[in-house]
Parts: C-alpha cells; structure tokens; sequence
C-alpha cells in the first residue's frame, strides 16, 4: 500500500462520517426514554433494550467530541443530551456510584461494581459539559473523576469476588483507563491533580506492568509490579496493551518527551510481533506470556476493537517517530482491519470473527460493543493523517 496519505485520510473521514455515525444516529438513539440502543443486528434493529453504562456514557462522549471537534452541529448535541438526561438521572445510585446496567426505562438492574462506570461518566459528562455549557454537568463529571481517585486502589470494593490477601495483584486497565481519562478532564481538571496523575499512571504502566526485559505489557502483576506464575498473572491483552500505549504517546508527547514516545513504540511492536497469527493473520484476543493455554476460551477470536486501537498506535507512532516498522505494521492491519471488520454492505463494523477471519456473530452492537471504539479510531486515524500531511507542506 502507497503512503498517500491523502486517501487514507479521505477513506478514515468518509467511513466515519457517512457510514458509522449515521448508523448510530439512525438505530441507536431511544427518543421515547432516553439513552441508547446498543444490542443491535446487523441490519440496526434492536435485539435487546437493557442499557449498559460503559456504552451509555460512551455515547454520550462520542456525540459530545464530535460537537466539539469536528462540527457544532445541533443534531448531534440533541443526541449527546439524550444520553446524559437520562444518565444523570438514572444512572447512580444514592451514594452516587454508576451502576453497570440498567433496564429500558431506567431502573437498576446491575449493581455499581466496575469502576469503569465512573471511568466512563467522568469522561462523557466532561466532554458534554465543554459541548453543552451546562454547569450540572461538570459537577457530574467532576463527582464520577473524584470516585475513579477514590476506587482507584480498590476498584470492585465490596463487589471483589476474590479471598482478601492470598494473591492480591492489580490491573493494568485501571491505570491505563485512569490516563486517558485524565486527558481527557484536562480542562476541567487543576493544573496540580493534571501532573500529578499524569505521572503516577505514566510511571506505573511503564515500570509496573511493561517487563523490561520482554518488553510485554502484562495485564496483571502483584501490587508491588512482579509477576505471578498463574493464569492471570502470565494473562497477555494485546488490545489493552497495544491501546495503553497511545495513551502514553499523548502524554508523553504533551512534555516534549521524545525517550517515552519511542519506548511506548518499542512495546507497541513487541506486542504486534508476539500477538499476531502468523497462520490466518489478526491479532489474538489473550495469549499467556509463557504459551500455556490460556484459561479464557476466545482466547484466539479476532475482535474489532483490538486491531482498531491498533491502527490508532500505529498512526500516531508513525508520525511521532517515522521509524519504518510502524508504517509497516500499519499497512498490515489496515489491510486486515478494512477486509475483515468493515460491512459496506448494511454500515459499521462487524466486532467479533473466529480465529480464521469469519465473522462470528453480525451483531454491529451488543453488550461491549457500541458507538465508541470504531468512531474513535476512524476520527483519530483521519486526524493523524490530516496532521501528517501538513507537516509535510
């Protein structure tokens, strides 16, 4: 595949302006109570109508940066406001802890269990804060940021399922999800809470969970960063670790800090060299670090969002570095990505094939899946490569 990276910018901008985002506006949107479909066939009919947070709030942010970034269009504000009516109203329970699910209409069906509830309401109700101007929101957003602080060294809290004290290790998506989220409050945030978190997640990601001699990212180590010989401390998240590392690439471009960057590429290819099926192409889902089976049984499924925040990394490291190896790997899942994933036939994009490329279910939204990872990664690949071709010029 030539660089031209006036195509490429084209194709991104097209497909997430023309295809993925009217699907969304299109089926998605519940006028009648509020929030989002997300459980949607192929073709955009709704096959279930529970209302999960992470891609309620997800949605919500989706629709409140295009506001932002690309066009103040009103239509899509109305459809950011949807979501957070419905959110701040339903979405927390009295100690204002988001829950994991709700019905249709609004009423708790999951308890608060996951921090990443409150990872994701922080962001989207910044985001609509900063679209919307609505002061409430900010205060939404501001209360779900201190919550992640709060959780943060015990994420599931009463909710925790393992014994206290046997085998305690951490996770690598909280500091990951943290990061990006700290990011993304930036104006909002204080300039001293900014730097500090900042440099804790950036300093715990890569010293913690990067083994310096491998240079893997694991996805769980004992609290003190060593590993742990079991399944989930051998535990390789390609997609997650492969996605952590952008968000190291924007801060550490933020500081001018050129040694970070080129470190965060350093893992970014060690994963796409250890991950990728040599065999039918794609990246696998889980690997165990030290090639015993890994105990989840998709561990070899080729899912939408792995290879999509991949396409991401590697856009961004290439015009950050201009080391050839990520252009290479990017013309390689680019490839894989658009062949495999994208539907020209009905819109979005497929989440789940098998570890041969076909398509596993041809759901375009379910109870992971929703309006964010293939948005997000069409509008930031078009942005790298707009960015790309004018520092050219």
């Amino acid at each position: 595949m030539e660089r031209d990276l006036k195509a490429l910018s084209a194709q991104y901008k097209h497909a997430l302006l023309n295809d993925v985002i009217p699907f969304w506006e299109k089926y998605s949107v519940d006028w009648q109570h509020g929030g989002y479909f997300t459980c949607l066939d192929r073709t955009g009919n709704v096959y279930d109508t529970d209302k999960f947070i992470w891609l309620q709030n997800r949605q919500v942010w989706m629709f409140s940066t295009f506001y932002n970034q690309i066009e103040p269009r009103e239509d899509w504000l109305r459809i950011a406001a949807n979501g957070a009516n419905f959110l701040s109203t339903f979405g927390r329970d009295e100690e204002g802890n988001w829950y994991f699910a709700l019905t249709r209409e609004g009423l708790p069906l999951v308890q608060p269990y996951n921090i990443f509830s409150d990872c994701f309401a922080a962001m989207a109700f910044s985001k609509y804060a900063l679209a919307s101007s609505e002061d409430w929101a900010k205060e939404v957003a501001l209360q779900a940021y201190n919550n992640v602080l709060r959780r943060k060294d015990d994420p599931k809290g009463k909710y925790t399922k393992t014994y206290p004290g046997t085998r305690p290790m951490k996770s690598l998506a909280v500091p990951m999800i943290l990061a990006n989220l700290t990011l993304e409050m930036d104006w909002l945030l204080p300039q001293e809470t900014l730097d500090r978190v900042l440099e804790e997640t950036v300093q715990e990601v890569m010293t913690d969970f990067l083994d310096q001699d491998r240079g893997l990212m694991f996805e769980n180590v004992a609290p003190d960063g060593t590993h742990l010989d079991c399944f989930d401390g051998r535990l390789i998240n390609p997609g997650h670790g492969i996605e952590a590392m952008w968000f190291i690439m924007e801060i550490a471009k933020r500081r001018n800090d050129t040694k970070t960057i080129h470190q965060a590429v350093d893992v970014v290819l060690n994963i796409l060299n250890f991950a990728w099926d040599k065999d039918y192409g794609g990246l696998y889902y889980f690997m165990d670090s030290e090639g015993h089976p890994p105990h989840q049984l998709e561990w070899d499924q080729k899912l939408w969002w792995v290879h999509l925040e991949t396409l991401v990394a590697l856009a961004m490291g290439d015009r950050l570095t201009h080391r050839p190896e990520c252009w290479d790997w990017y013309q390689k899942v680019h490839d894989y990505a658009w062949s495999h994933f994208a539907d020209p036939e009905y819109g979005e994009w497929f989440g789940y094939l098998n570890r041969r490329g076909e398509v596993l279910l041809n759901l375009k939204g379910g109870k992971w899946k929703g309006c964010f990872h293939v948005p997000r990664a069409l509008y930031l690949c078009w942005q790298q490569f707009e960015a790309m071709q004018s520092e050219q010029t």
